[in-house]
């Protein structure tokens, strides 16, 4: 009984106290929220534009040929009047060691000798060099017979940038308002056809390619048809670059170019790219292509890379061939063309 009572007891605390909770609790009164600050009428009277990455200045020729401009420090630090022997070996070491060659090395320290250098050293070592680079025309036809298709080869050995040339040249063209093709020629190598895929996919240039180790002068043929049917303005077919002293893949250039050149294609213009970082022995290399490709103009690439920028002038006195356009940087952007002018002033100019 005694028991009874207590559980009894319990649960009526119990149930007392659940009531009393829930009285308190209905009882409570909600805390207000604090008042929030005015917002102003205006958060800015005059909102900044965001910079853009394209209103900044490019750096000058000069600064891009810095490793080569370098080389000339020790010409611009020499006076005017009599040249004397020790300015000679100064002006002989500087032109040598930037890969100018010899020959024309040789020629314009027979000229100082003769007439000194009234107006100063540099200014006769820069005269020298313009004068060695001549007035080619350094433009890139695009235009080809009636009825036919503008077509651009591109020779080169292997890892002188000659797939990337052809990409930054397409993009440029597109933009200039041509409809391009890339024929992928080089089917030798590696992936190379996929780097020129990736390259149209980029600019929206349209491509013909086949399965690697395919013949390079069908890819260029089917290229030409393709080109014909949809109205193309131009042509732009890589080339192997392997080996370049086999004779085998000379033979396989030469070829390339004879059906690039059948109707419904002509070659308008046929580029040897070339390394400046190879020095002379990217004059080598042009000495190996001239006879198999029939080249019309020099790209030169990797020149901002390289203290050996007077090859330009090497590749230009001793093979004839104009150079067309240089790379100074990896940008798009920086496959510009080549200005004998604003390359000297860039090397020698004080």
């Amino acid at each position: 009984m005694t028991l009874a009572l207590i559980i009894i007891a319990v649960v009526v605390l119990a149930l007392a106290t659940t009531v009393t909770l829930r009285r308190r609790r209905r009882a409570r009164v909600p805390l207000a929220a604090p008042p929030r600050a005015a917002m102003p009428e205006i958060l800015v009277e005059e909102p900044e534009e965001r910079p853009r990455l394209d209103d900044v200045d490019a750096p000058g020729l000069a600064t891009r040929l810095g490793s080569s401009r370098g080389v000339f420090d020790r010409v611009r630090a020499l006076g005017a009047g009599d040249v004397s022997d020790e300015q000679l070996d100064v002006v002989e070491e500087v032109l040598l060691r930037s890969d100018v060659g010899v020959a024309t090395t040789t020629a314009l320290l027979a000229d100082l000798r003769a007439s000194g250098a009234p107006h100063g050293v540099a200014s006769a070592v820069k005269a020298a060099l313009r004068a060695a680079l001549g007035d080619a025309d350094r433009g890139l036809r695009d235009v080809a017979d009636e009825g036919r298709v503008p077509v651009w080869l591109f020779v080169g050995v292997n890892g002188v940038g000659k797939t990337t040339t052809i990409g930054k040249l397409a993009q440029r063209e597109i933009a200039a308002g041509k409809n391009v093709i890339l024929a992928a020629g080089d089917t030798f190598r590696a992936a190379a056809a996929d780097q020129l895929t990736l390259w149209a996919e980029r600019t929206g240039a349209d491509i013909v390619r086949a399965a690697e180790g395919a013949d390079p002068g069908s890819v260029v043929h089917d290229a030409l048809g393709r080109a014909a049917a949809k109205g193309h303005d131009l042509v732009m077919a890589d080339t192997a670059g392997r080996r370049v002293t086999s004779t085998n893949l000379l033979d396989e250039l030469a070829k390339i170019r004879r059906v690039a050149d059948r109707e419904p294609g002509q070659v308008v213009e046929t580029l040897l790219v070339l390394d400046a970082t190879t020095g002379q022995n990217a004059l080598s290399q042009a000495q190996e292509f001239l006879a198999a490709a029939d080249v019309t103009g020099i790209v030169l690439t990797k020149l901002d890379g390289t203290a050996r920028g007077g090859i330009v002038v090497a590749i230009q006195r001793e093979l004839g061939i104009p150079v067309k356009l240089v790379g100074v940087g990896e940008g798009v952007d920086d496959l510009i063309v080549f200005d004998p002018d604003a390359f000297v002033d860039a090397l020698v100019e004080a």
